[in-house]
């Protein structure tokens, strides 16, 4: 078995072209975690050596192993209800434009991103919480639900996952939203139809023009943006602003701050602005 070298000028050009395709920053110490992860594609291809593969994943030809490579280098680390002070908010943010909806006689109707939506385990959460907030007063949603791994969009379409991914979730929604597994499916729970009929998932690179302004009600883009650069931070902040329309919310993940950012949103509290 050939056991590939990634030598510095090979790395190099992973790296560029990463951040070019993406805007992953994957500095010097992000090195052997990129040759562990490559080399299974190196393998599977039959590539002589990590040169080999640099050349044939920026030809026409290579556009799908391109994509595989983005797969491969993509973190994509996520639980249902995770940093769940925000699904606290995001109840009562949706309560309150209900409300000023219905003293305006306003139809009520939101549009959701999650924005690096992972295994799905995100938008899901989003929806239960929606169906939680509408369950005296109905209204549409939509839920935008992307990323740049095909492979983790796979997952998330299937809505299918093990006794640990559910753990967080509370026994009354996890009866009311999945269907529990038996016989072979033991152990498994699938979510129910009527969630997944509220999220649409495509897959969608951040650093590509986006489809539409001024738009959404709330976008979630949450431990996303802590593997990019100050630049490509701030010129993503800005697009997000301009896809919000008016008076909605976007959230980052608890780590992360748009300090030292250029931008126009107004700050609510940690990890949640306001346009």
């Amino acid at each position: 078995m050939n056991d590939y070298e990634l030598k510095s000028s090979d790395f190099e050009k992973i790296s560029k072209l990463i951040y070019e395709q993406c805007g992953i920053n994957l500095h010097e110490g992000k090195r052997e975690l990129v040759k562990a992860r490559l080399v299974k594609r190196l393998h599977a291809g039959n590539y002589k050596s990590f040169s080999d593969y640099c050349h044939y994943v920026t030809t026409a030809e290579g556009t799908d192993e391109l994509i595989a490579m983005i797969d491969s280098i993509s973190t994509n680390l996520t639980s249902f209800f995770r940093e769940e002070s925000h699904f606290v908010r995001l109840r009562l943010i949706i309560s309150s434009i209900l409300e000023k909806n219905n003293s305006r006689g306003l139809t009520d109707r939101f549009k959701i991103w999650s924005a690096g939506c992972s295994t799905g385990e995100e938008p899901y959460t989003l929806a239960m919480t929606v169906k939680e907030v509408a369950a005296q007063k109905p209204f549409e949603t939509m839920i935008l639900a992307t990323d740049i791994s095909t492979k983790v969009l796979r997952i998330a379409e299937a809505g299918i996952y093990t006794h640990e991914k559910i753990k967080n979730i509370a026994p009354s929604m996890l009866k009311k939203y999945f269907q529990i597994g038996t016989g072979n499916s033991e152990g498994h729970y699938r979510v129910k139809s009527e969630l997944k009929s509220m999220i649409d998932f495509q897959r969608f690179n951040l650093m590509h023009k986006f489809k539409s302004q001024a738009h959404f009600d709330i976008i979630f883009c949450r431990n996303v943006m802590i593997y990019f650069d100050k630049q490509t931070q701030g010129v993503l902040v800005n697009k997000f602003y301009d896809s919000l329309k008016n008076g909605g919310y976007f959230f980052v993940g608890h780590s992360e701050s748009l300090t030292g950012l250029n931008h126009q949103f107004k700050y609510i509290e940690p990890s949640v602005y306001q346009k």
